[in-house]
């Protein structure tokens, strides 16, 4: 298969998926951030990365969030959101931080494949991205991809589709985006 006939085919996964992913309990994802003191996020691995490029991005609108790990990270509290996407819903350093985000109070949004898993089931908000599991396991729409990718991907596409969303709710516009753009590049 050439490449361009590969990107054909991840793309329709990406479509099939999105398509299955629930509007309500996004909308639920999104005015929790709105009503957040403070926004927190956490991944593993490649769907960590996600959730720096959405927290990157949560900034550029004017919200305050904090990626779980970094040195200049505060404390979480009361009236804080942490979000967490995590394919299995297993990963036992998130399930420890969704176990403790939950004890302070805050709110805990899970973006998973899995939503009955330990994360899903601490969740007070619960996005199913219903991809194929790493292990190949035939729990979502299946993939011709390696791993985890499709959920990545769909991680990704759906962090930017919250940030439309409150982009959309705040009347902002990306060339309002651009006063908040790193400058010392």
């Amino acid at each position: 298969m050439k490449t361009s006939e590969y990107t054909q085919e991840i793309l329709k996964e990406l479509q099939r998926t999105a398509d299955q992913i629930v509007d309500t309990e996004v909308e639920k994802l999104v005015n929790g951030i709105l009503e957040a003191n403070k926004i927190f996020v956490a991944g593993a691995g490649r769907s960590g990365f996600m959730a720096k490029s959405f927290a990157m991005r949560m900034m550029h609108v004017g919200l305050d969030p904090y990626v779980v790990g970094e040195t200049v990270t505060p404390n979480l509290e009361e009236g804080d959101i942490f979000i967490v996407g995590s394919g299995s819903g297993e990963t036992q350093s998130l399930v420890s931080m969704a176990e403790k985000a939950r004890s302070l109070r805050a709110t805990v949004a899970a973006v998973t494949i899995s939503p009955d898993s330990t994360i899903g089931r601490l969740a007070d908000i619960t996005i199913q991205i219903p991809a194929q599991a790493k292990s190949g396991e035939i729990t979502g729409n299946h993939t011709i991809q390696p791993m985890g990718s499709l959920f990545e991907q769909s991680l990704l596409l759906l962090y930017d589709a919250v940030i439309l969303r409150v982009m959309e709710k705040n009347n902002l516009t990306s060339q309002k985006m651009y006063g908040k753009h790193a400058n010392l590049e």
